[in-house]
C-alpha cells in the first residue's frame, strides 16, 4: 500500500518536472505605447506579478514601456472618457504556471507621465513593488500591492489618496500638511507612524496594510 502511494507521488513529481521544462523559458518582446497627454485624464493599471515604475515625462506625451510574452501580454486601451487602461492577459494553461518566474527585466512596467495632466491614477499589482516619483493629480490616487512594497515621493492628490498593502511596506512623502488630511489607518502586524483615525482636513488619506510597516510623512511645498 505504502509502496503504491510512493510510486504515485513520484510519478506526479515527474509530470511536474517534465511540464516545467518541456516548454522552455517564455520569450519576451519589448513593447511600448504612447499617447498625447492632453487626451488622457485617468490611468488605470491592473496587473499581477509586475513591478510598476512611475516617473516624469520629458514632454507632453505619456510613454509606457513593457515586455510582451508569448503567452502573457497586455491589453491597453484609451476610452472615449479619456481613461487609459492597461491590463495583463494570458493564454496560459495550468502547466504553464509550473516553474520559476521570468527575468525581472521582463516583469517591469515603466510609465512616464507629464506633470499636472491627470485627474486620477489607479495602480494594482501582486508580488512586486510600486514606485512613484513626484507626481500630482487633481482628484484621486489609488495604489494596491499584495506581496510588494509601495514607495512614493512627493505624491499630491487634490481629493484623496488610498493605499492598500499586504506582505510589504508602505513608505513615502505626501505633498501638504498633516492637518490637510482626514486620516484612516488600519495596520495589522506592522509598525505605523500614523494614527488610526484623525478627523478634519479637506482631503482624505486611507491606509490599509497587513503584515508590513507604514511610514508616511507630509511635506509642504
Amino acid at each position: 500500500m505504502k509502496k503504491g502511494i510512493i510510486l504515485s507521488l513520484a510519478a506526479i513529481g515527474c509530470i511536474f518536472a517534465l511540464t516545467g521544462c518541456s516548454g522552455g523559458e517564455e520569450r519576451f518582446t519589448a513593447g511600448n505605447y504612447t499617447a498625447d497627454g492632453g487626451q488622457v485624464k485617468e490611468i488605470v493599471i491592473d496587473v499581477r506579478d509586475r513591478a510598476i515604475d512611475i516617473s516624469a515625462s520629458e514632454d507632453e506625451r505619456i510613454y509606457i514601456d513593457y515586455s510582451d510574452g508569448e503567452k502573457e501580454y497586455y491589453d491597453i486601451s484609451l476610452s472615449e472618457s479619456s481613461v487609459l487602461t492597461m491590463k495583463l492577459a494570458d493564454d496560459k494553461e495550468w502547466s504553464d504556471y509550473v516553474g520559476g518566474k521570468s527575468s525581472e527585466e521582463f516583469r517591469t512596467i515603466s510609465v512616464r507621465i507629464p506633470e499636472n495632466i491627470l485627474d486620477g491614477l489607479s495602480l494594482s499589482t501582486t508580488n512586486e513593488d510600486i514606485v512613484i516619483a513626484p507626481l500630482s493629480v487633481s482628484d484621486s490616487v489609488v495604489l494596491s500591492s499584495n506581496g510588494g512594497d509601495i514607495i512614493f515621493d512627493k505624491l499630491d492628490a487634490g481629493r484623496s489618496i488610498s493605499v492598500t498593502g499586504k506582505n510589504g511596506d508602505i513608505s513615502g512623502t505626501i505633498v501638504g500638511g498633516y492637518d490637510d488630511y482626514a486620516i484612516s489607518c488600519n495596520v495589522k502586524k506592522g509598525e505605523c507612524n500614523l494614527p488610526e483615525s484623525k478627523p478634519g482636513g479637506e482631503k482624505t488619506l486611507n491606509i490599509e496594510n497587513n503584515n508590513g510597516d507604514t511610514d508616511i510623512n507630509f511635506e509642504k511645498e
